[in-house]
C-alpha cells in the first residue's frame, strides 16, 4: 500500500505546480467585470481605459487613443504573460501610483482565463 502511494504521489508532483491552462470562453465571461473601461475587438478603442488588442507584447501605455497615467508611462513594462498577470492580480503593486481602479484578480483560474480571452484579440 505503502508503495502504491509513492508512485501516486510521484506522478502528481510535477502537475502540483503547474499554471491552471487557460479557457477563453471562461474569460470572456469574466472580461465583462473589464468591459465597463477596456473594449477589445474589431472597433474597440480607448475610452475609461485603454483599449486591449493585442495587449500581450506591447509596451505599456503605448496606444494613442488613451491618456495614461503618468506612472503607467515612466513604468517601463512590455505587457508579457508573467508581467500582465501579476498587474492583474495586483495593480497597484506592478505600478504603483497607476490610475486603474481596480482590487485585482486573486483566483488563478480566472487569471489563466482571462489571459486565454485577451490573447485571441490581435492588434
Amino acid at each position: 500500500m505503502n508503495r502504491f502511494i509513492f508512485i501516486a504521489l510521484l506522478f502528481a508532483l510535477p502537475l502540483a505546480g503547474a499554471a491552471p491552462v487557460g479557457n477563453p470562453k471562461s474569460g470572456a465571461l469574466l472580461f465583462q467585470r473589464c468591459a465597463s473601461c477596456h473594449a477589445v475587438g474589431p472597433f474597440a478603442s480607448g475610452g475609461y481605459g485603454p483599449q486591449l488588442n493585442g495587449i500581450v507584447g506591447r509596451r505599456a501605455a503605448s496606444t494613442k487613443d488613451y491618456k495614461y497615467s503618468d506612472a503607467m508611462k515612466k513604468s517601463g513594462l512590455t505587457w508579457d504573460e508573467k508581467t500582465l498577470t501579476a498587474y492583474l492580480r495586483a495593480p497597484h503593486d506592478v505600478v504603483p501610483g497607476t490610475s486603474m481602479r481596480f482590487w485585482g484578480i486573486k483566483d488563478e483560474q480566472q487569471l489563466a482565463d482571462v489571459m486565454a480571452y485577451l490573447k485571441t484579440f490581435k492588434p
